[in-house]
């Protein structure tokens, strides 16, 4: 039965911040994440099926009650269920019913203000980007390129600068790579050497990213980011999901795709210090595709970014199964924690779980490591920066219900929120402006015209084929003194490759004619 006397919390947030749950030796006392270092990014771990959704699920919630838009990746197509409300006749009612009572909190089931997005435009409204704004930084990493031909793509993009050649599409970059290769000898002298095996090695790497079905992610309209850091009309802020069910299949433009994002975000906002609550909130799921075999300057790009863009109001949330998928100048970044159990099946398994346990501050009422490993689902260990940014005692904490529905909502729901939203009109339909590949047209076009009268001259005056094979040196036909003897003769003379071999046979031929 519930303590009636007990106090409940009308909403998800706090005085200070976001309710996620309650922790102590009862479980009420109030750990909550600190609006005012939301931007201060944080990590959301544990093993499958421990809870990592429904902690992605309350933080998204409690971002949006505060009016801060959200963005997040949706792989496993479970977190749609934002955009509807909880229901008392759902499997798990009982349970979060129960929990919600042993933590002091009031469950009010609610809708959240949710757009989809879908980099293939079947799930949600299309996602584009062009290829300037990508960059040869980001698209190095996407078609996995050596350094020679980073280099090469780098000197296209300079050229396509200095040109005025708008990179727009797939189509564009194809263009300008041919250009580039057919203007090879003169870029060298300006910019270094252009070797054509690395624009074939470019090409065809464009080639398989197409065929992976990621060509419809470059074009126009590019996505405007402001469509997505928006308010519904209550102040909520807005939670964008991009269905990624798909995309997770091809874990390169997946991972580069989110690091673009977080790129424009760094390079658009302005900065604001210190707010009272975040600009965005961005989480990352899968985020150790963001590192796998990720090269050097990636990964200096990647720490740089999660440094410098928590100024611009921006906090990044990485969701993996453990803390060592996140490389340690970047885990040192992550303020606020939500560690779900671990599991240690093997000897590596073991030492991971070990060193996560010795990222968090010690609580003398429980062992941290033991903790880890027997926290059961809907439990975690959780630390949050404090008033004055130290990241807390580990506290081990009942997560809150979610006030939306947990797992997906139906196909006909999600395309009926699809449809009416109101930017679907706006990104709907692909458009083709003039860009490189158009301007790059043109000009051929043009070139042909105005070399069309002298190559029409030329062709007057050159030697047409007939069926003959005679080789000289002026390119020239045969002098039409010569007589079919002298000519043949002179022909084998210089097969044979002496004076007195035409001699010989032209003497040799005469007799016989004469004969």
């Amino acid at each position: 039965m519930s303590d009636l006397s007990r106090p409940t919390r009308p909403n998800t947030l706090t005085e200070t911040g976001i309710f996620v749950g309650g922790g102590g030796i009862d479980y009420q006392d109030v750990q909550s994440l600190r609006l005012d270092h939301g931007n201060r990014h944080g990590l959301i771990a544990g093993a499958t099926g421990t809870g990592k959704t429904v902690t992605l699920q309350v933080l998204a919630e409690g971002f949006s009650d505060a009016g801060v838009p959200v963005f997040m990746a949706d792989v496993k197509g479970d977190l749609s269920g934002l955009a509807q409300a909880g229901s008392e006749t759902a499997k798990l009612h009982k349970a979060f019913q129960t929990r919600a009572e042993t933590i002091g909190f009031d469950i009010r089931y609610r809708a959240y203000p949710t757009v989809f997005w879908d980099v293939f435009g079947q799930q949600g409204i299309p996602v584009r980007t062009t290829i300037s704004e990508m960059g040869p930084v980001l698209l190095t990493q996407l078609l996995g390129l050596s350094p020679a031909q980073e280099g090469v793509l780098h000197i296209a993009f300079h050229l396509a600068d200095q040109e005025g050649l708008a990179l727009l599409d797939l189509d564009d970059l194809r263009a300008l790579l041919l250009y580039v290769s057919e203007k090879a000898d003169e870029i060298q002298a300006r910019y270094g050497n252009v070797d054509a095996r690395s624009i074939g090695a470019i090409q065809r790497q464009l080639l398989i990213l197409e065929t992976e079905g990621a060509g419809v992610f470059f074009g126009e309209p590019a996505l405007s980011l402001p469509d997505m850091l928006r308010s519904a009309p209550d102040g909520r802020g807005q939670i964008n999901i991009l269905t990624a069910d798909k995309l997770i299949n091809s874990p390169k433009v997946y991972a580069t795709f989110l690091l673009w994002i977080l790129s424009e975000l760094f390079e658009t906002l302005p900065e604001v210090g210190n707010p009272e609550k975040p600009v965005c909130a961005f989480f990352f799921d899968e985020a150790h595709l963001l590192f796998d075999d990720a090269p050097k300057p990636l990964l200096e790009k990647i720490e740089q970014v999660a440094r410098l863009i928590r100024s611009k109001g921006v906090g990044i949330y990485f969701v993996t199964q453990n803390p060592t998928d996140i490389p340690d100048d970047v885990l040192s970044q992550l303020g606020n924690r939500v560690q779900h159990a671990l599991r240690a099946f093997t000897a590596k398994d073991q030492k991971n779980l070990e060193r996560a346990a010795e990222t968090y501050r010690d609580n003398p009422r429980f062992s941290i490591l033991d903790t880890l490993r027997d926290v059961g689902t809907g439990e975690a260990l959780t630390s949050f920066l404090d008033r004055k940014g130290i990241p807390g005692i580990a506290e081990r904490t009942l997560i809150r219900p979610p006030m939306s529905k947990l797992g997906p909502i139906t196909d006909v729901d999600r395309q009926a929120l699809i449809r009416s939203c109101d930017l679907f009109e706006k990104y709907r339909q692909p458009v083709n402006p003039d860009s490189a590949y158009e301007i790059l047209q043109h000009r051929a076009g043009q070139s042909q015209e105005s070399a069309q009268p002298g190559e029409e001259k030329a062709h007057s005056h050159a030697r047409r084929y007939s069926g003959t094979h005679s080789k000289s040196s002026s390119g020239s036909a045969r002098k039409s003194s010569d007589t079919i003897l002298e000519t043949f003769g002179k022909s084998f003379a210089r097969q044979l490759g002496s004076r007195s071999g035409q001699a010989l046979v032209r003497g040799l031929l005469g007799s016989l004619f004469r004969k």
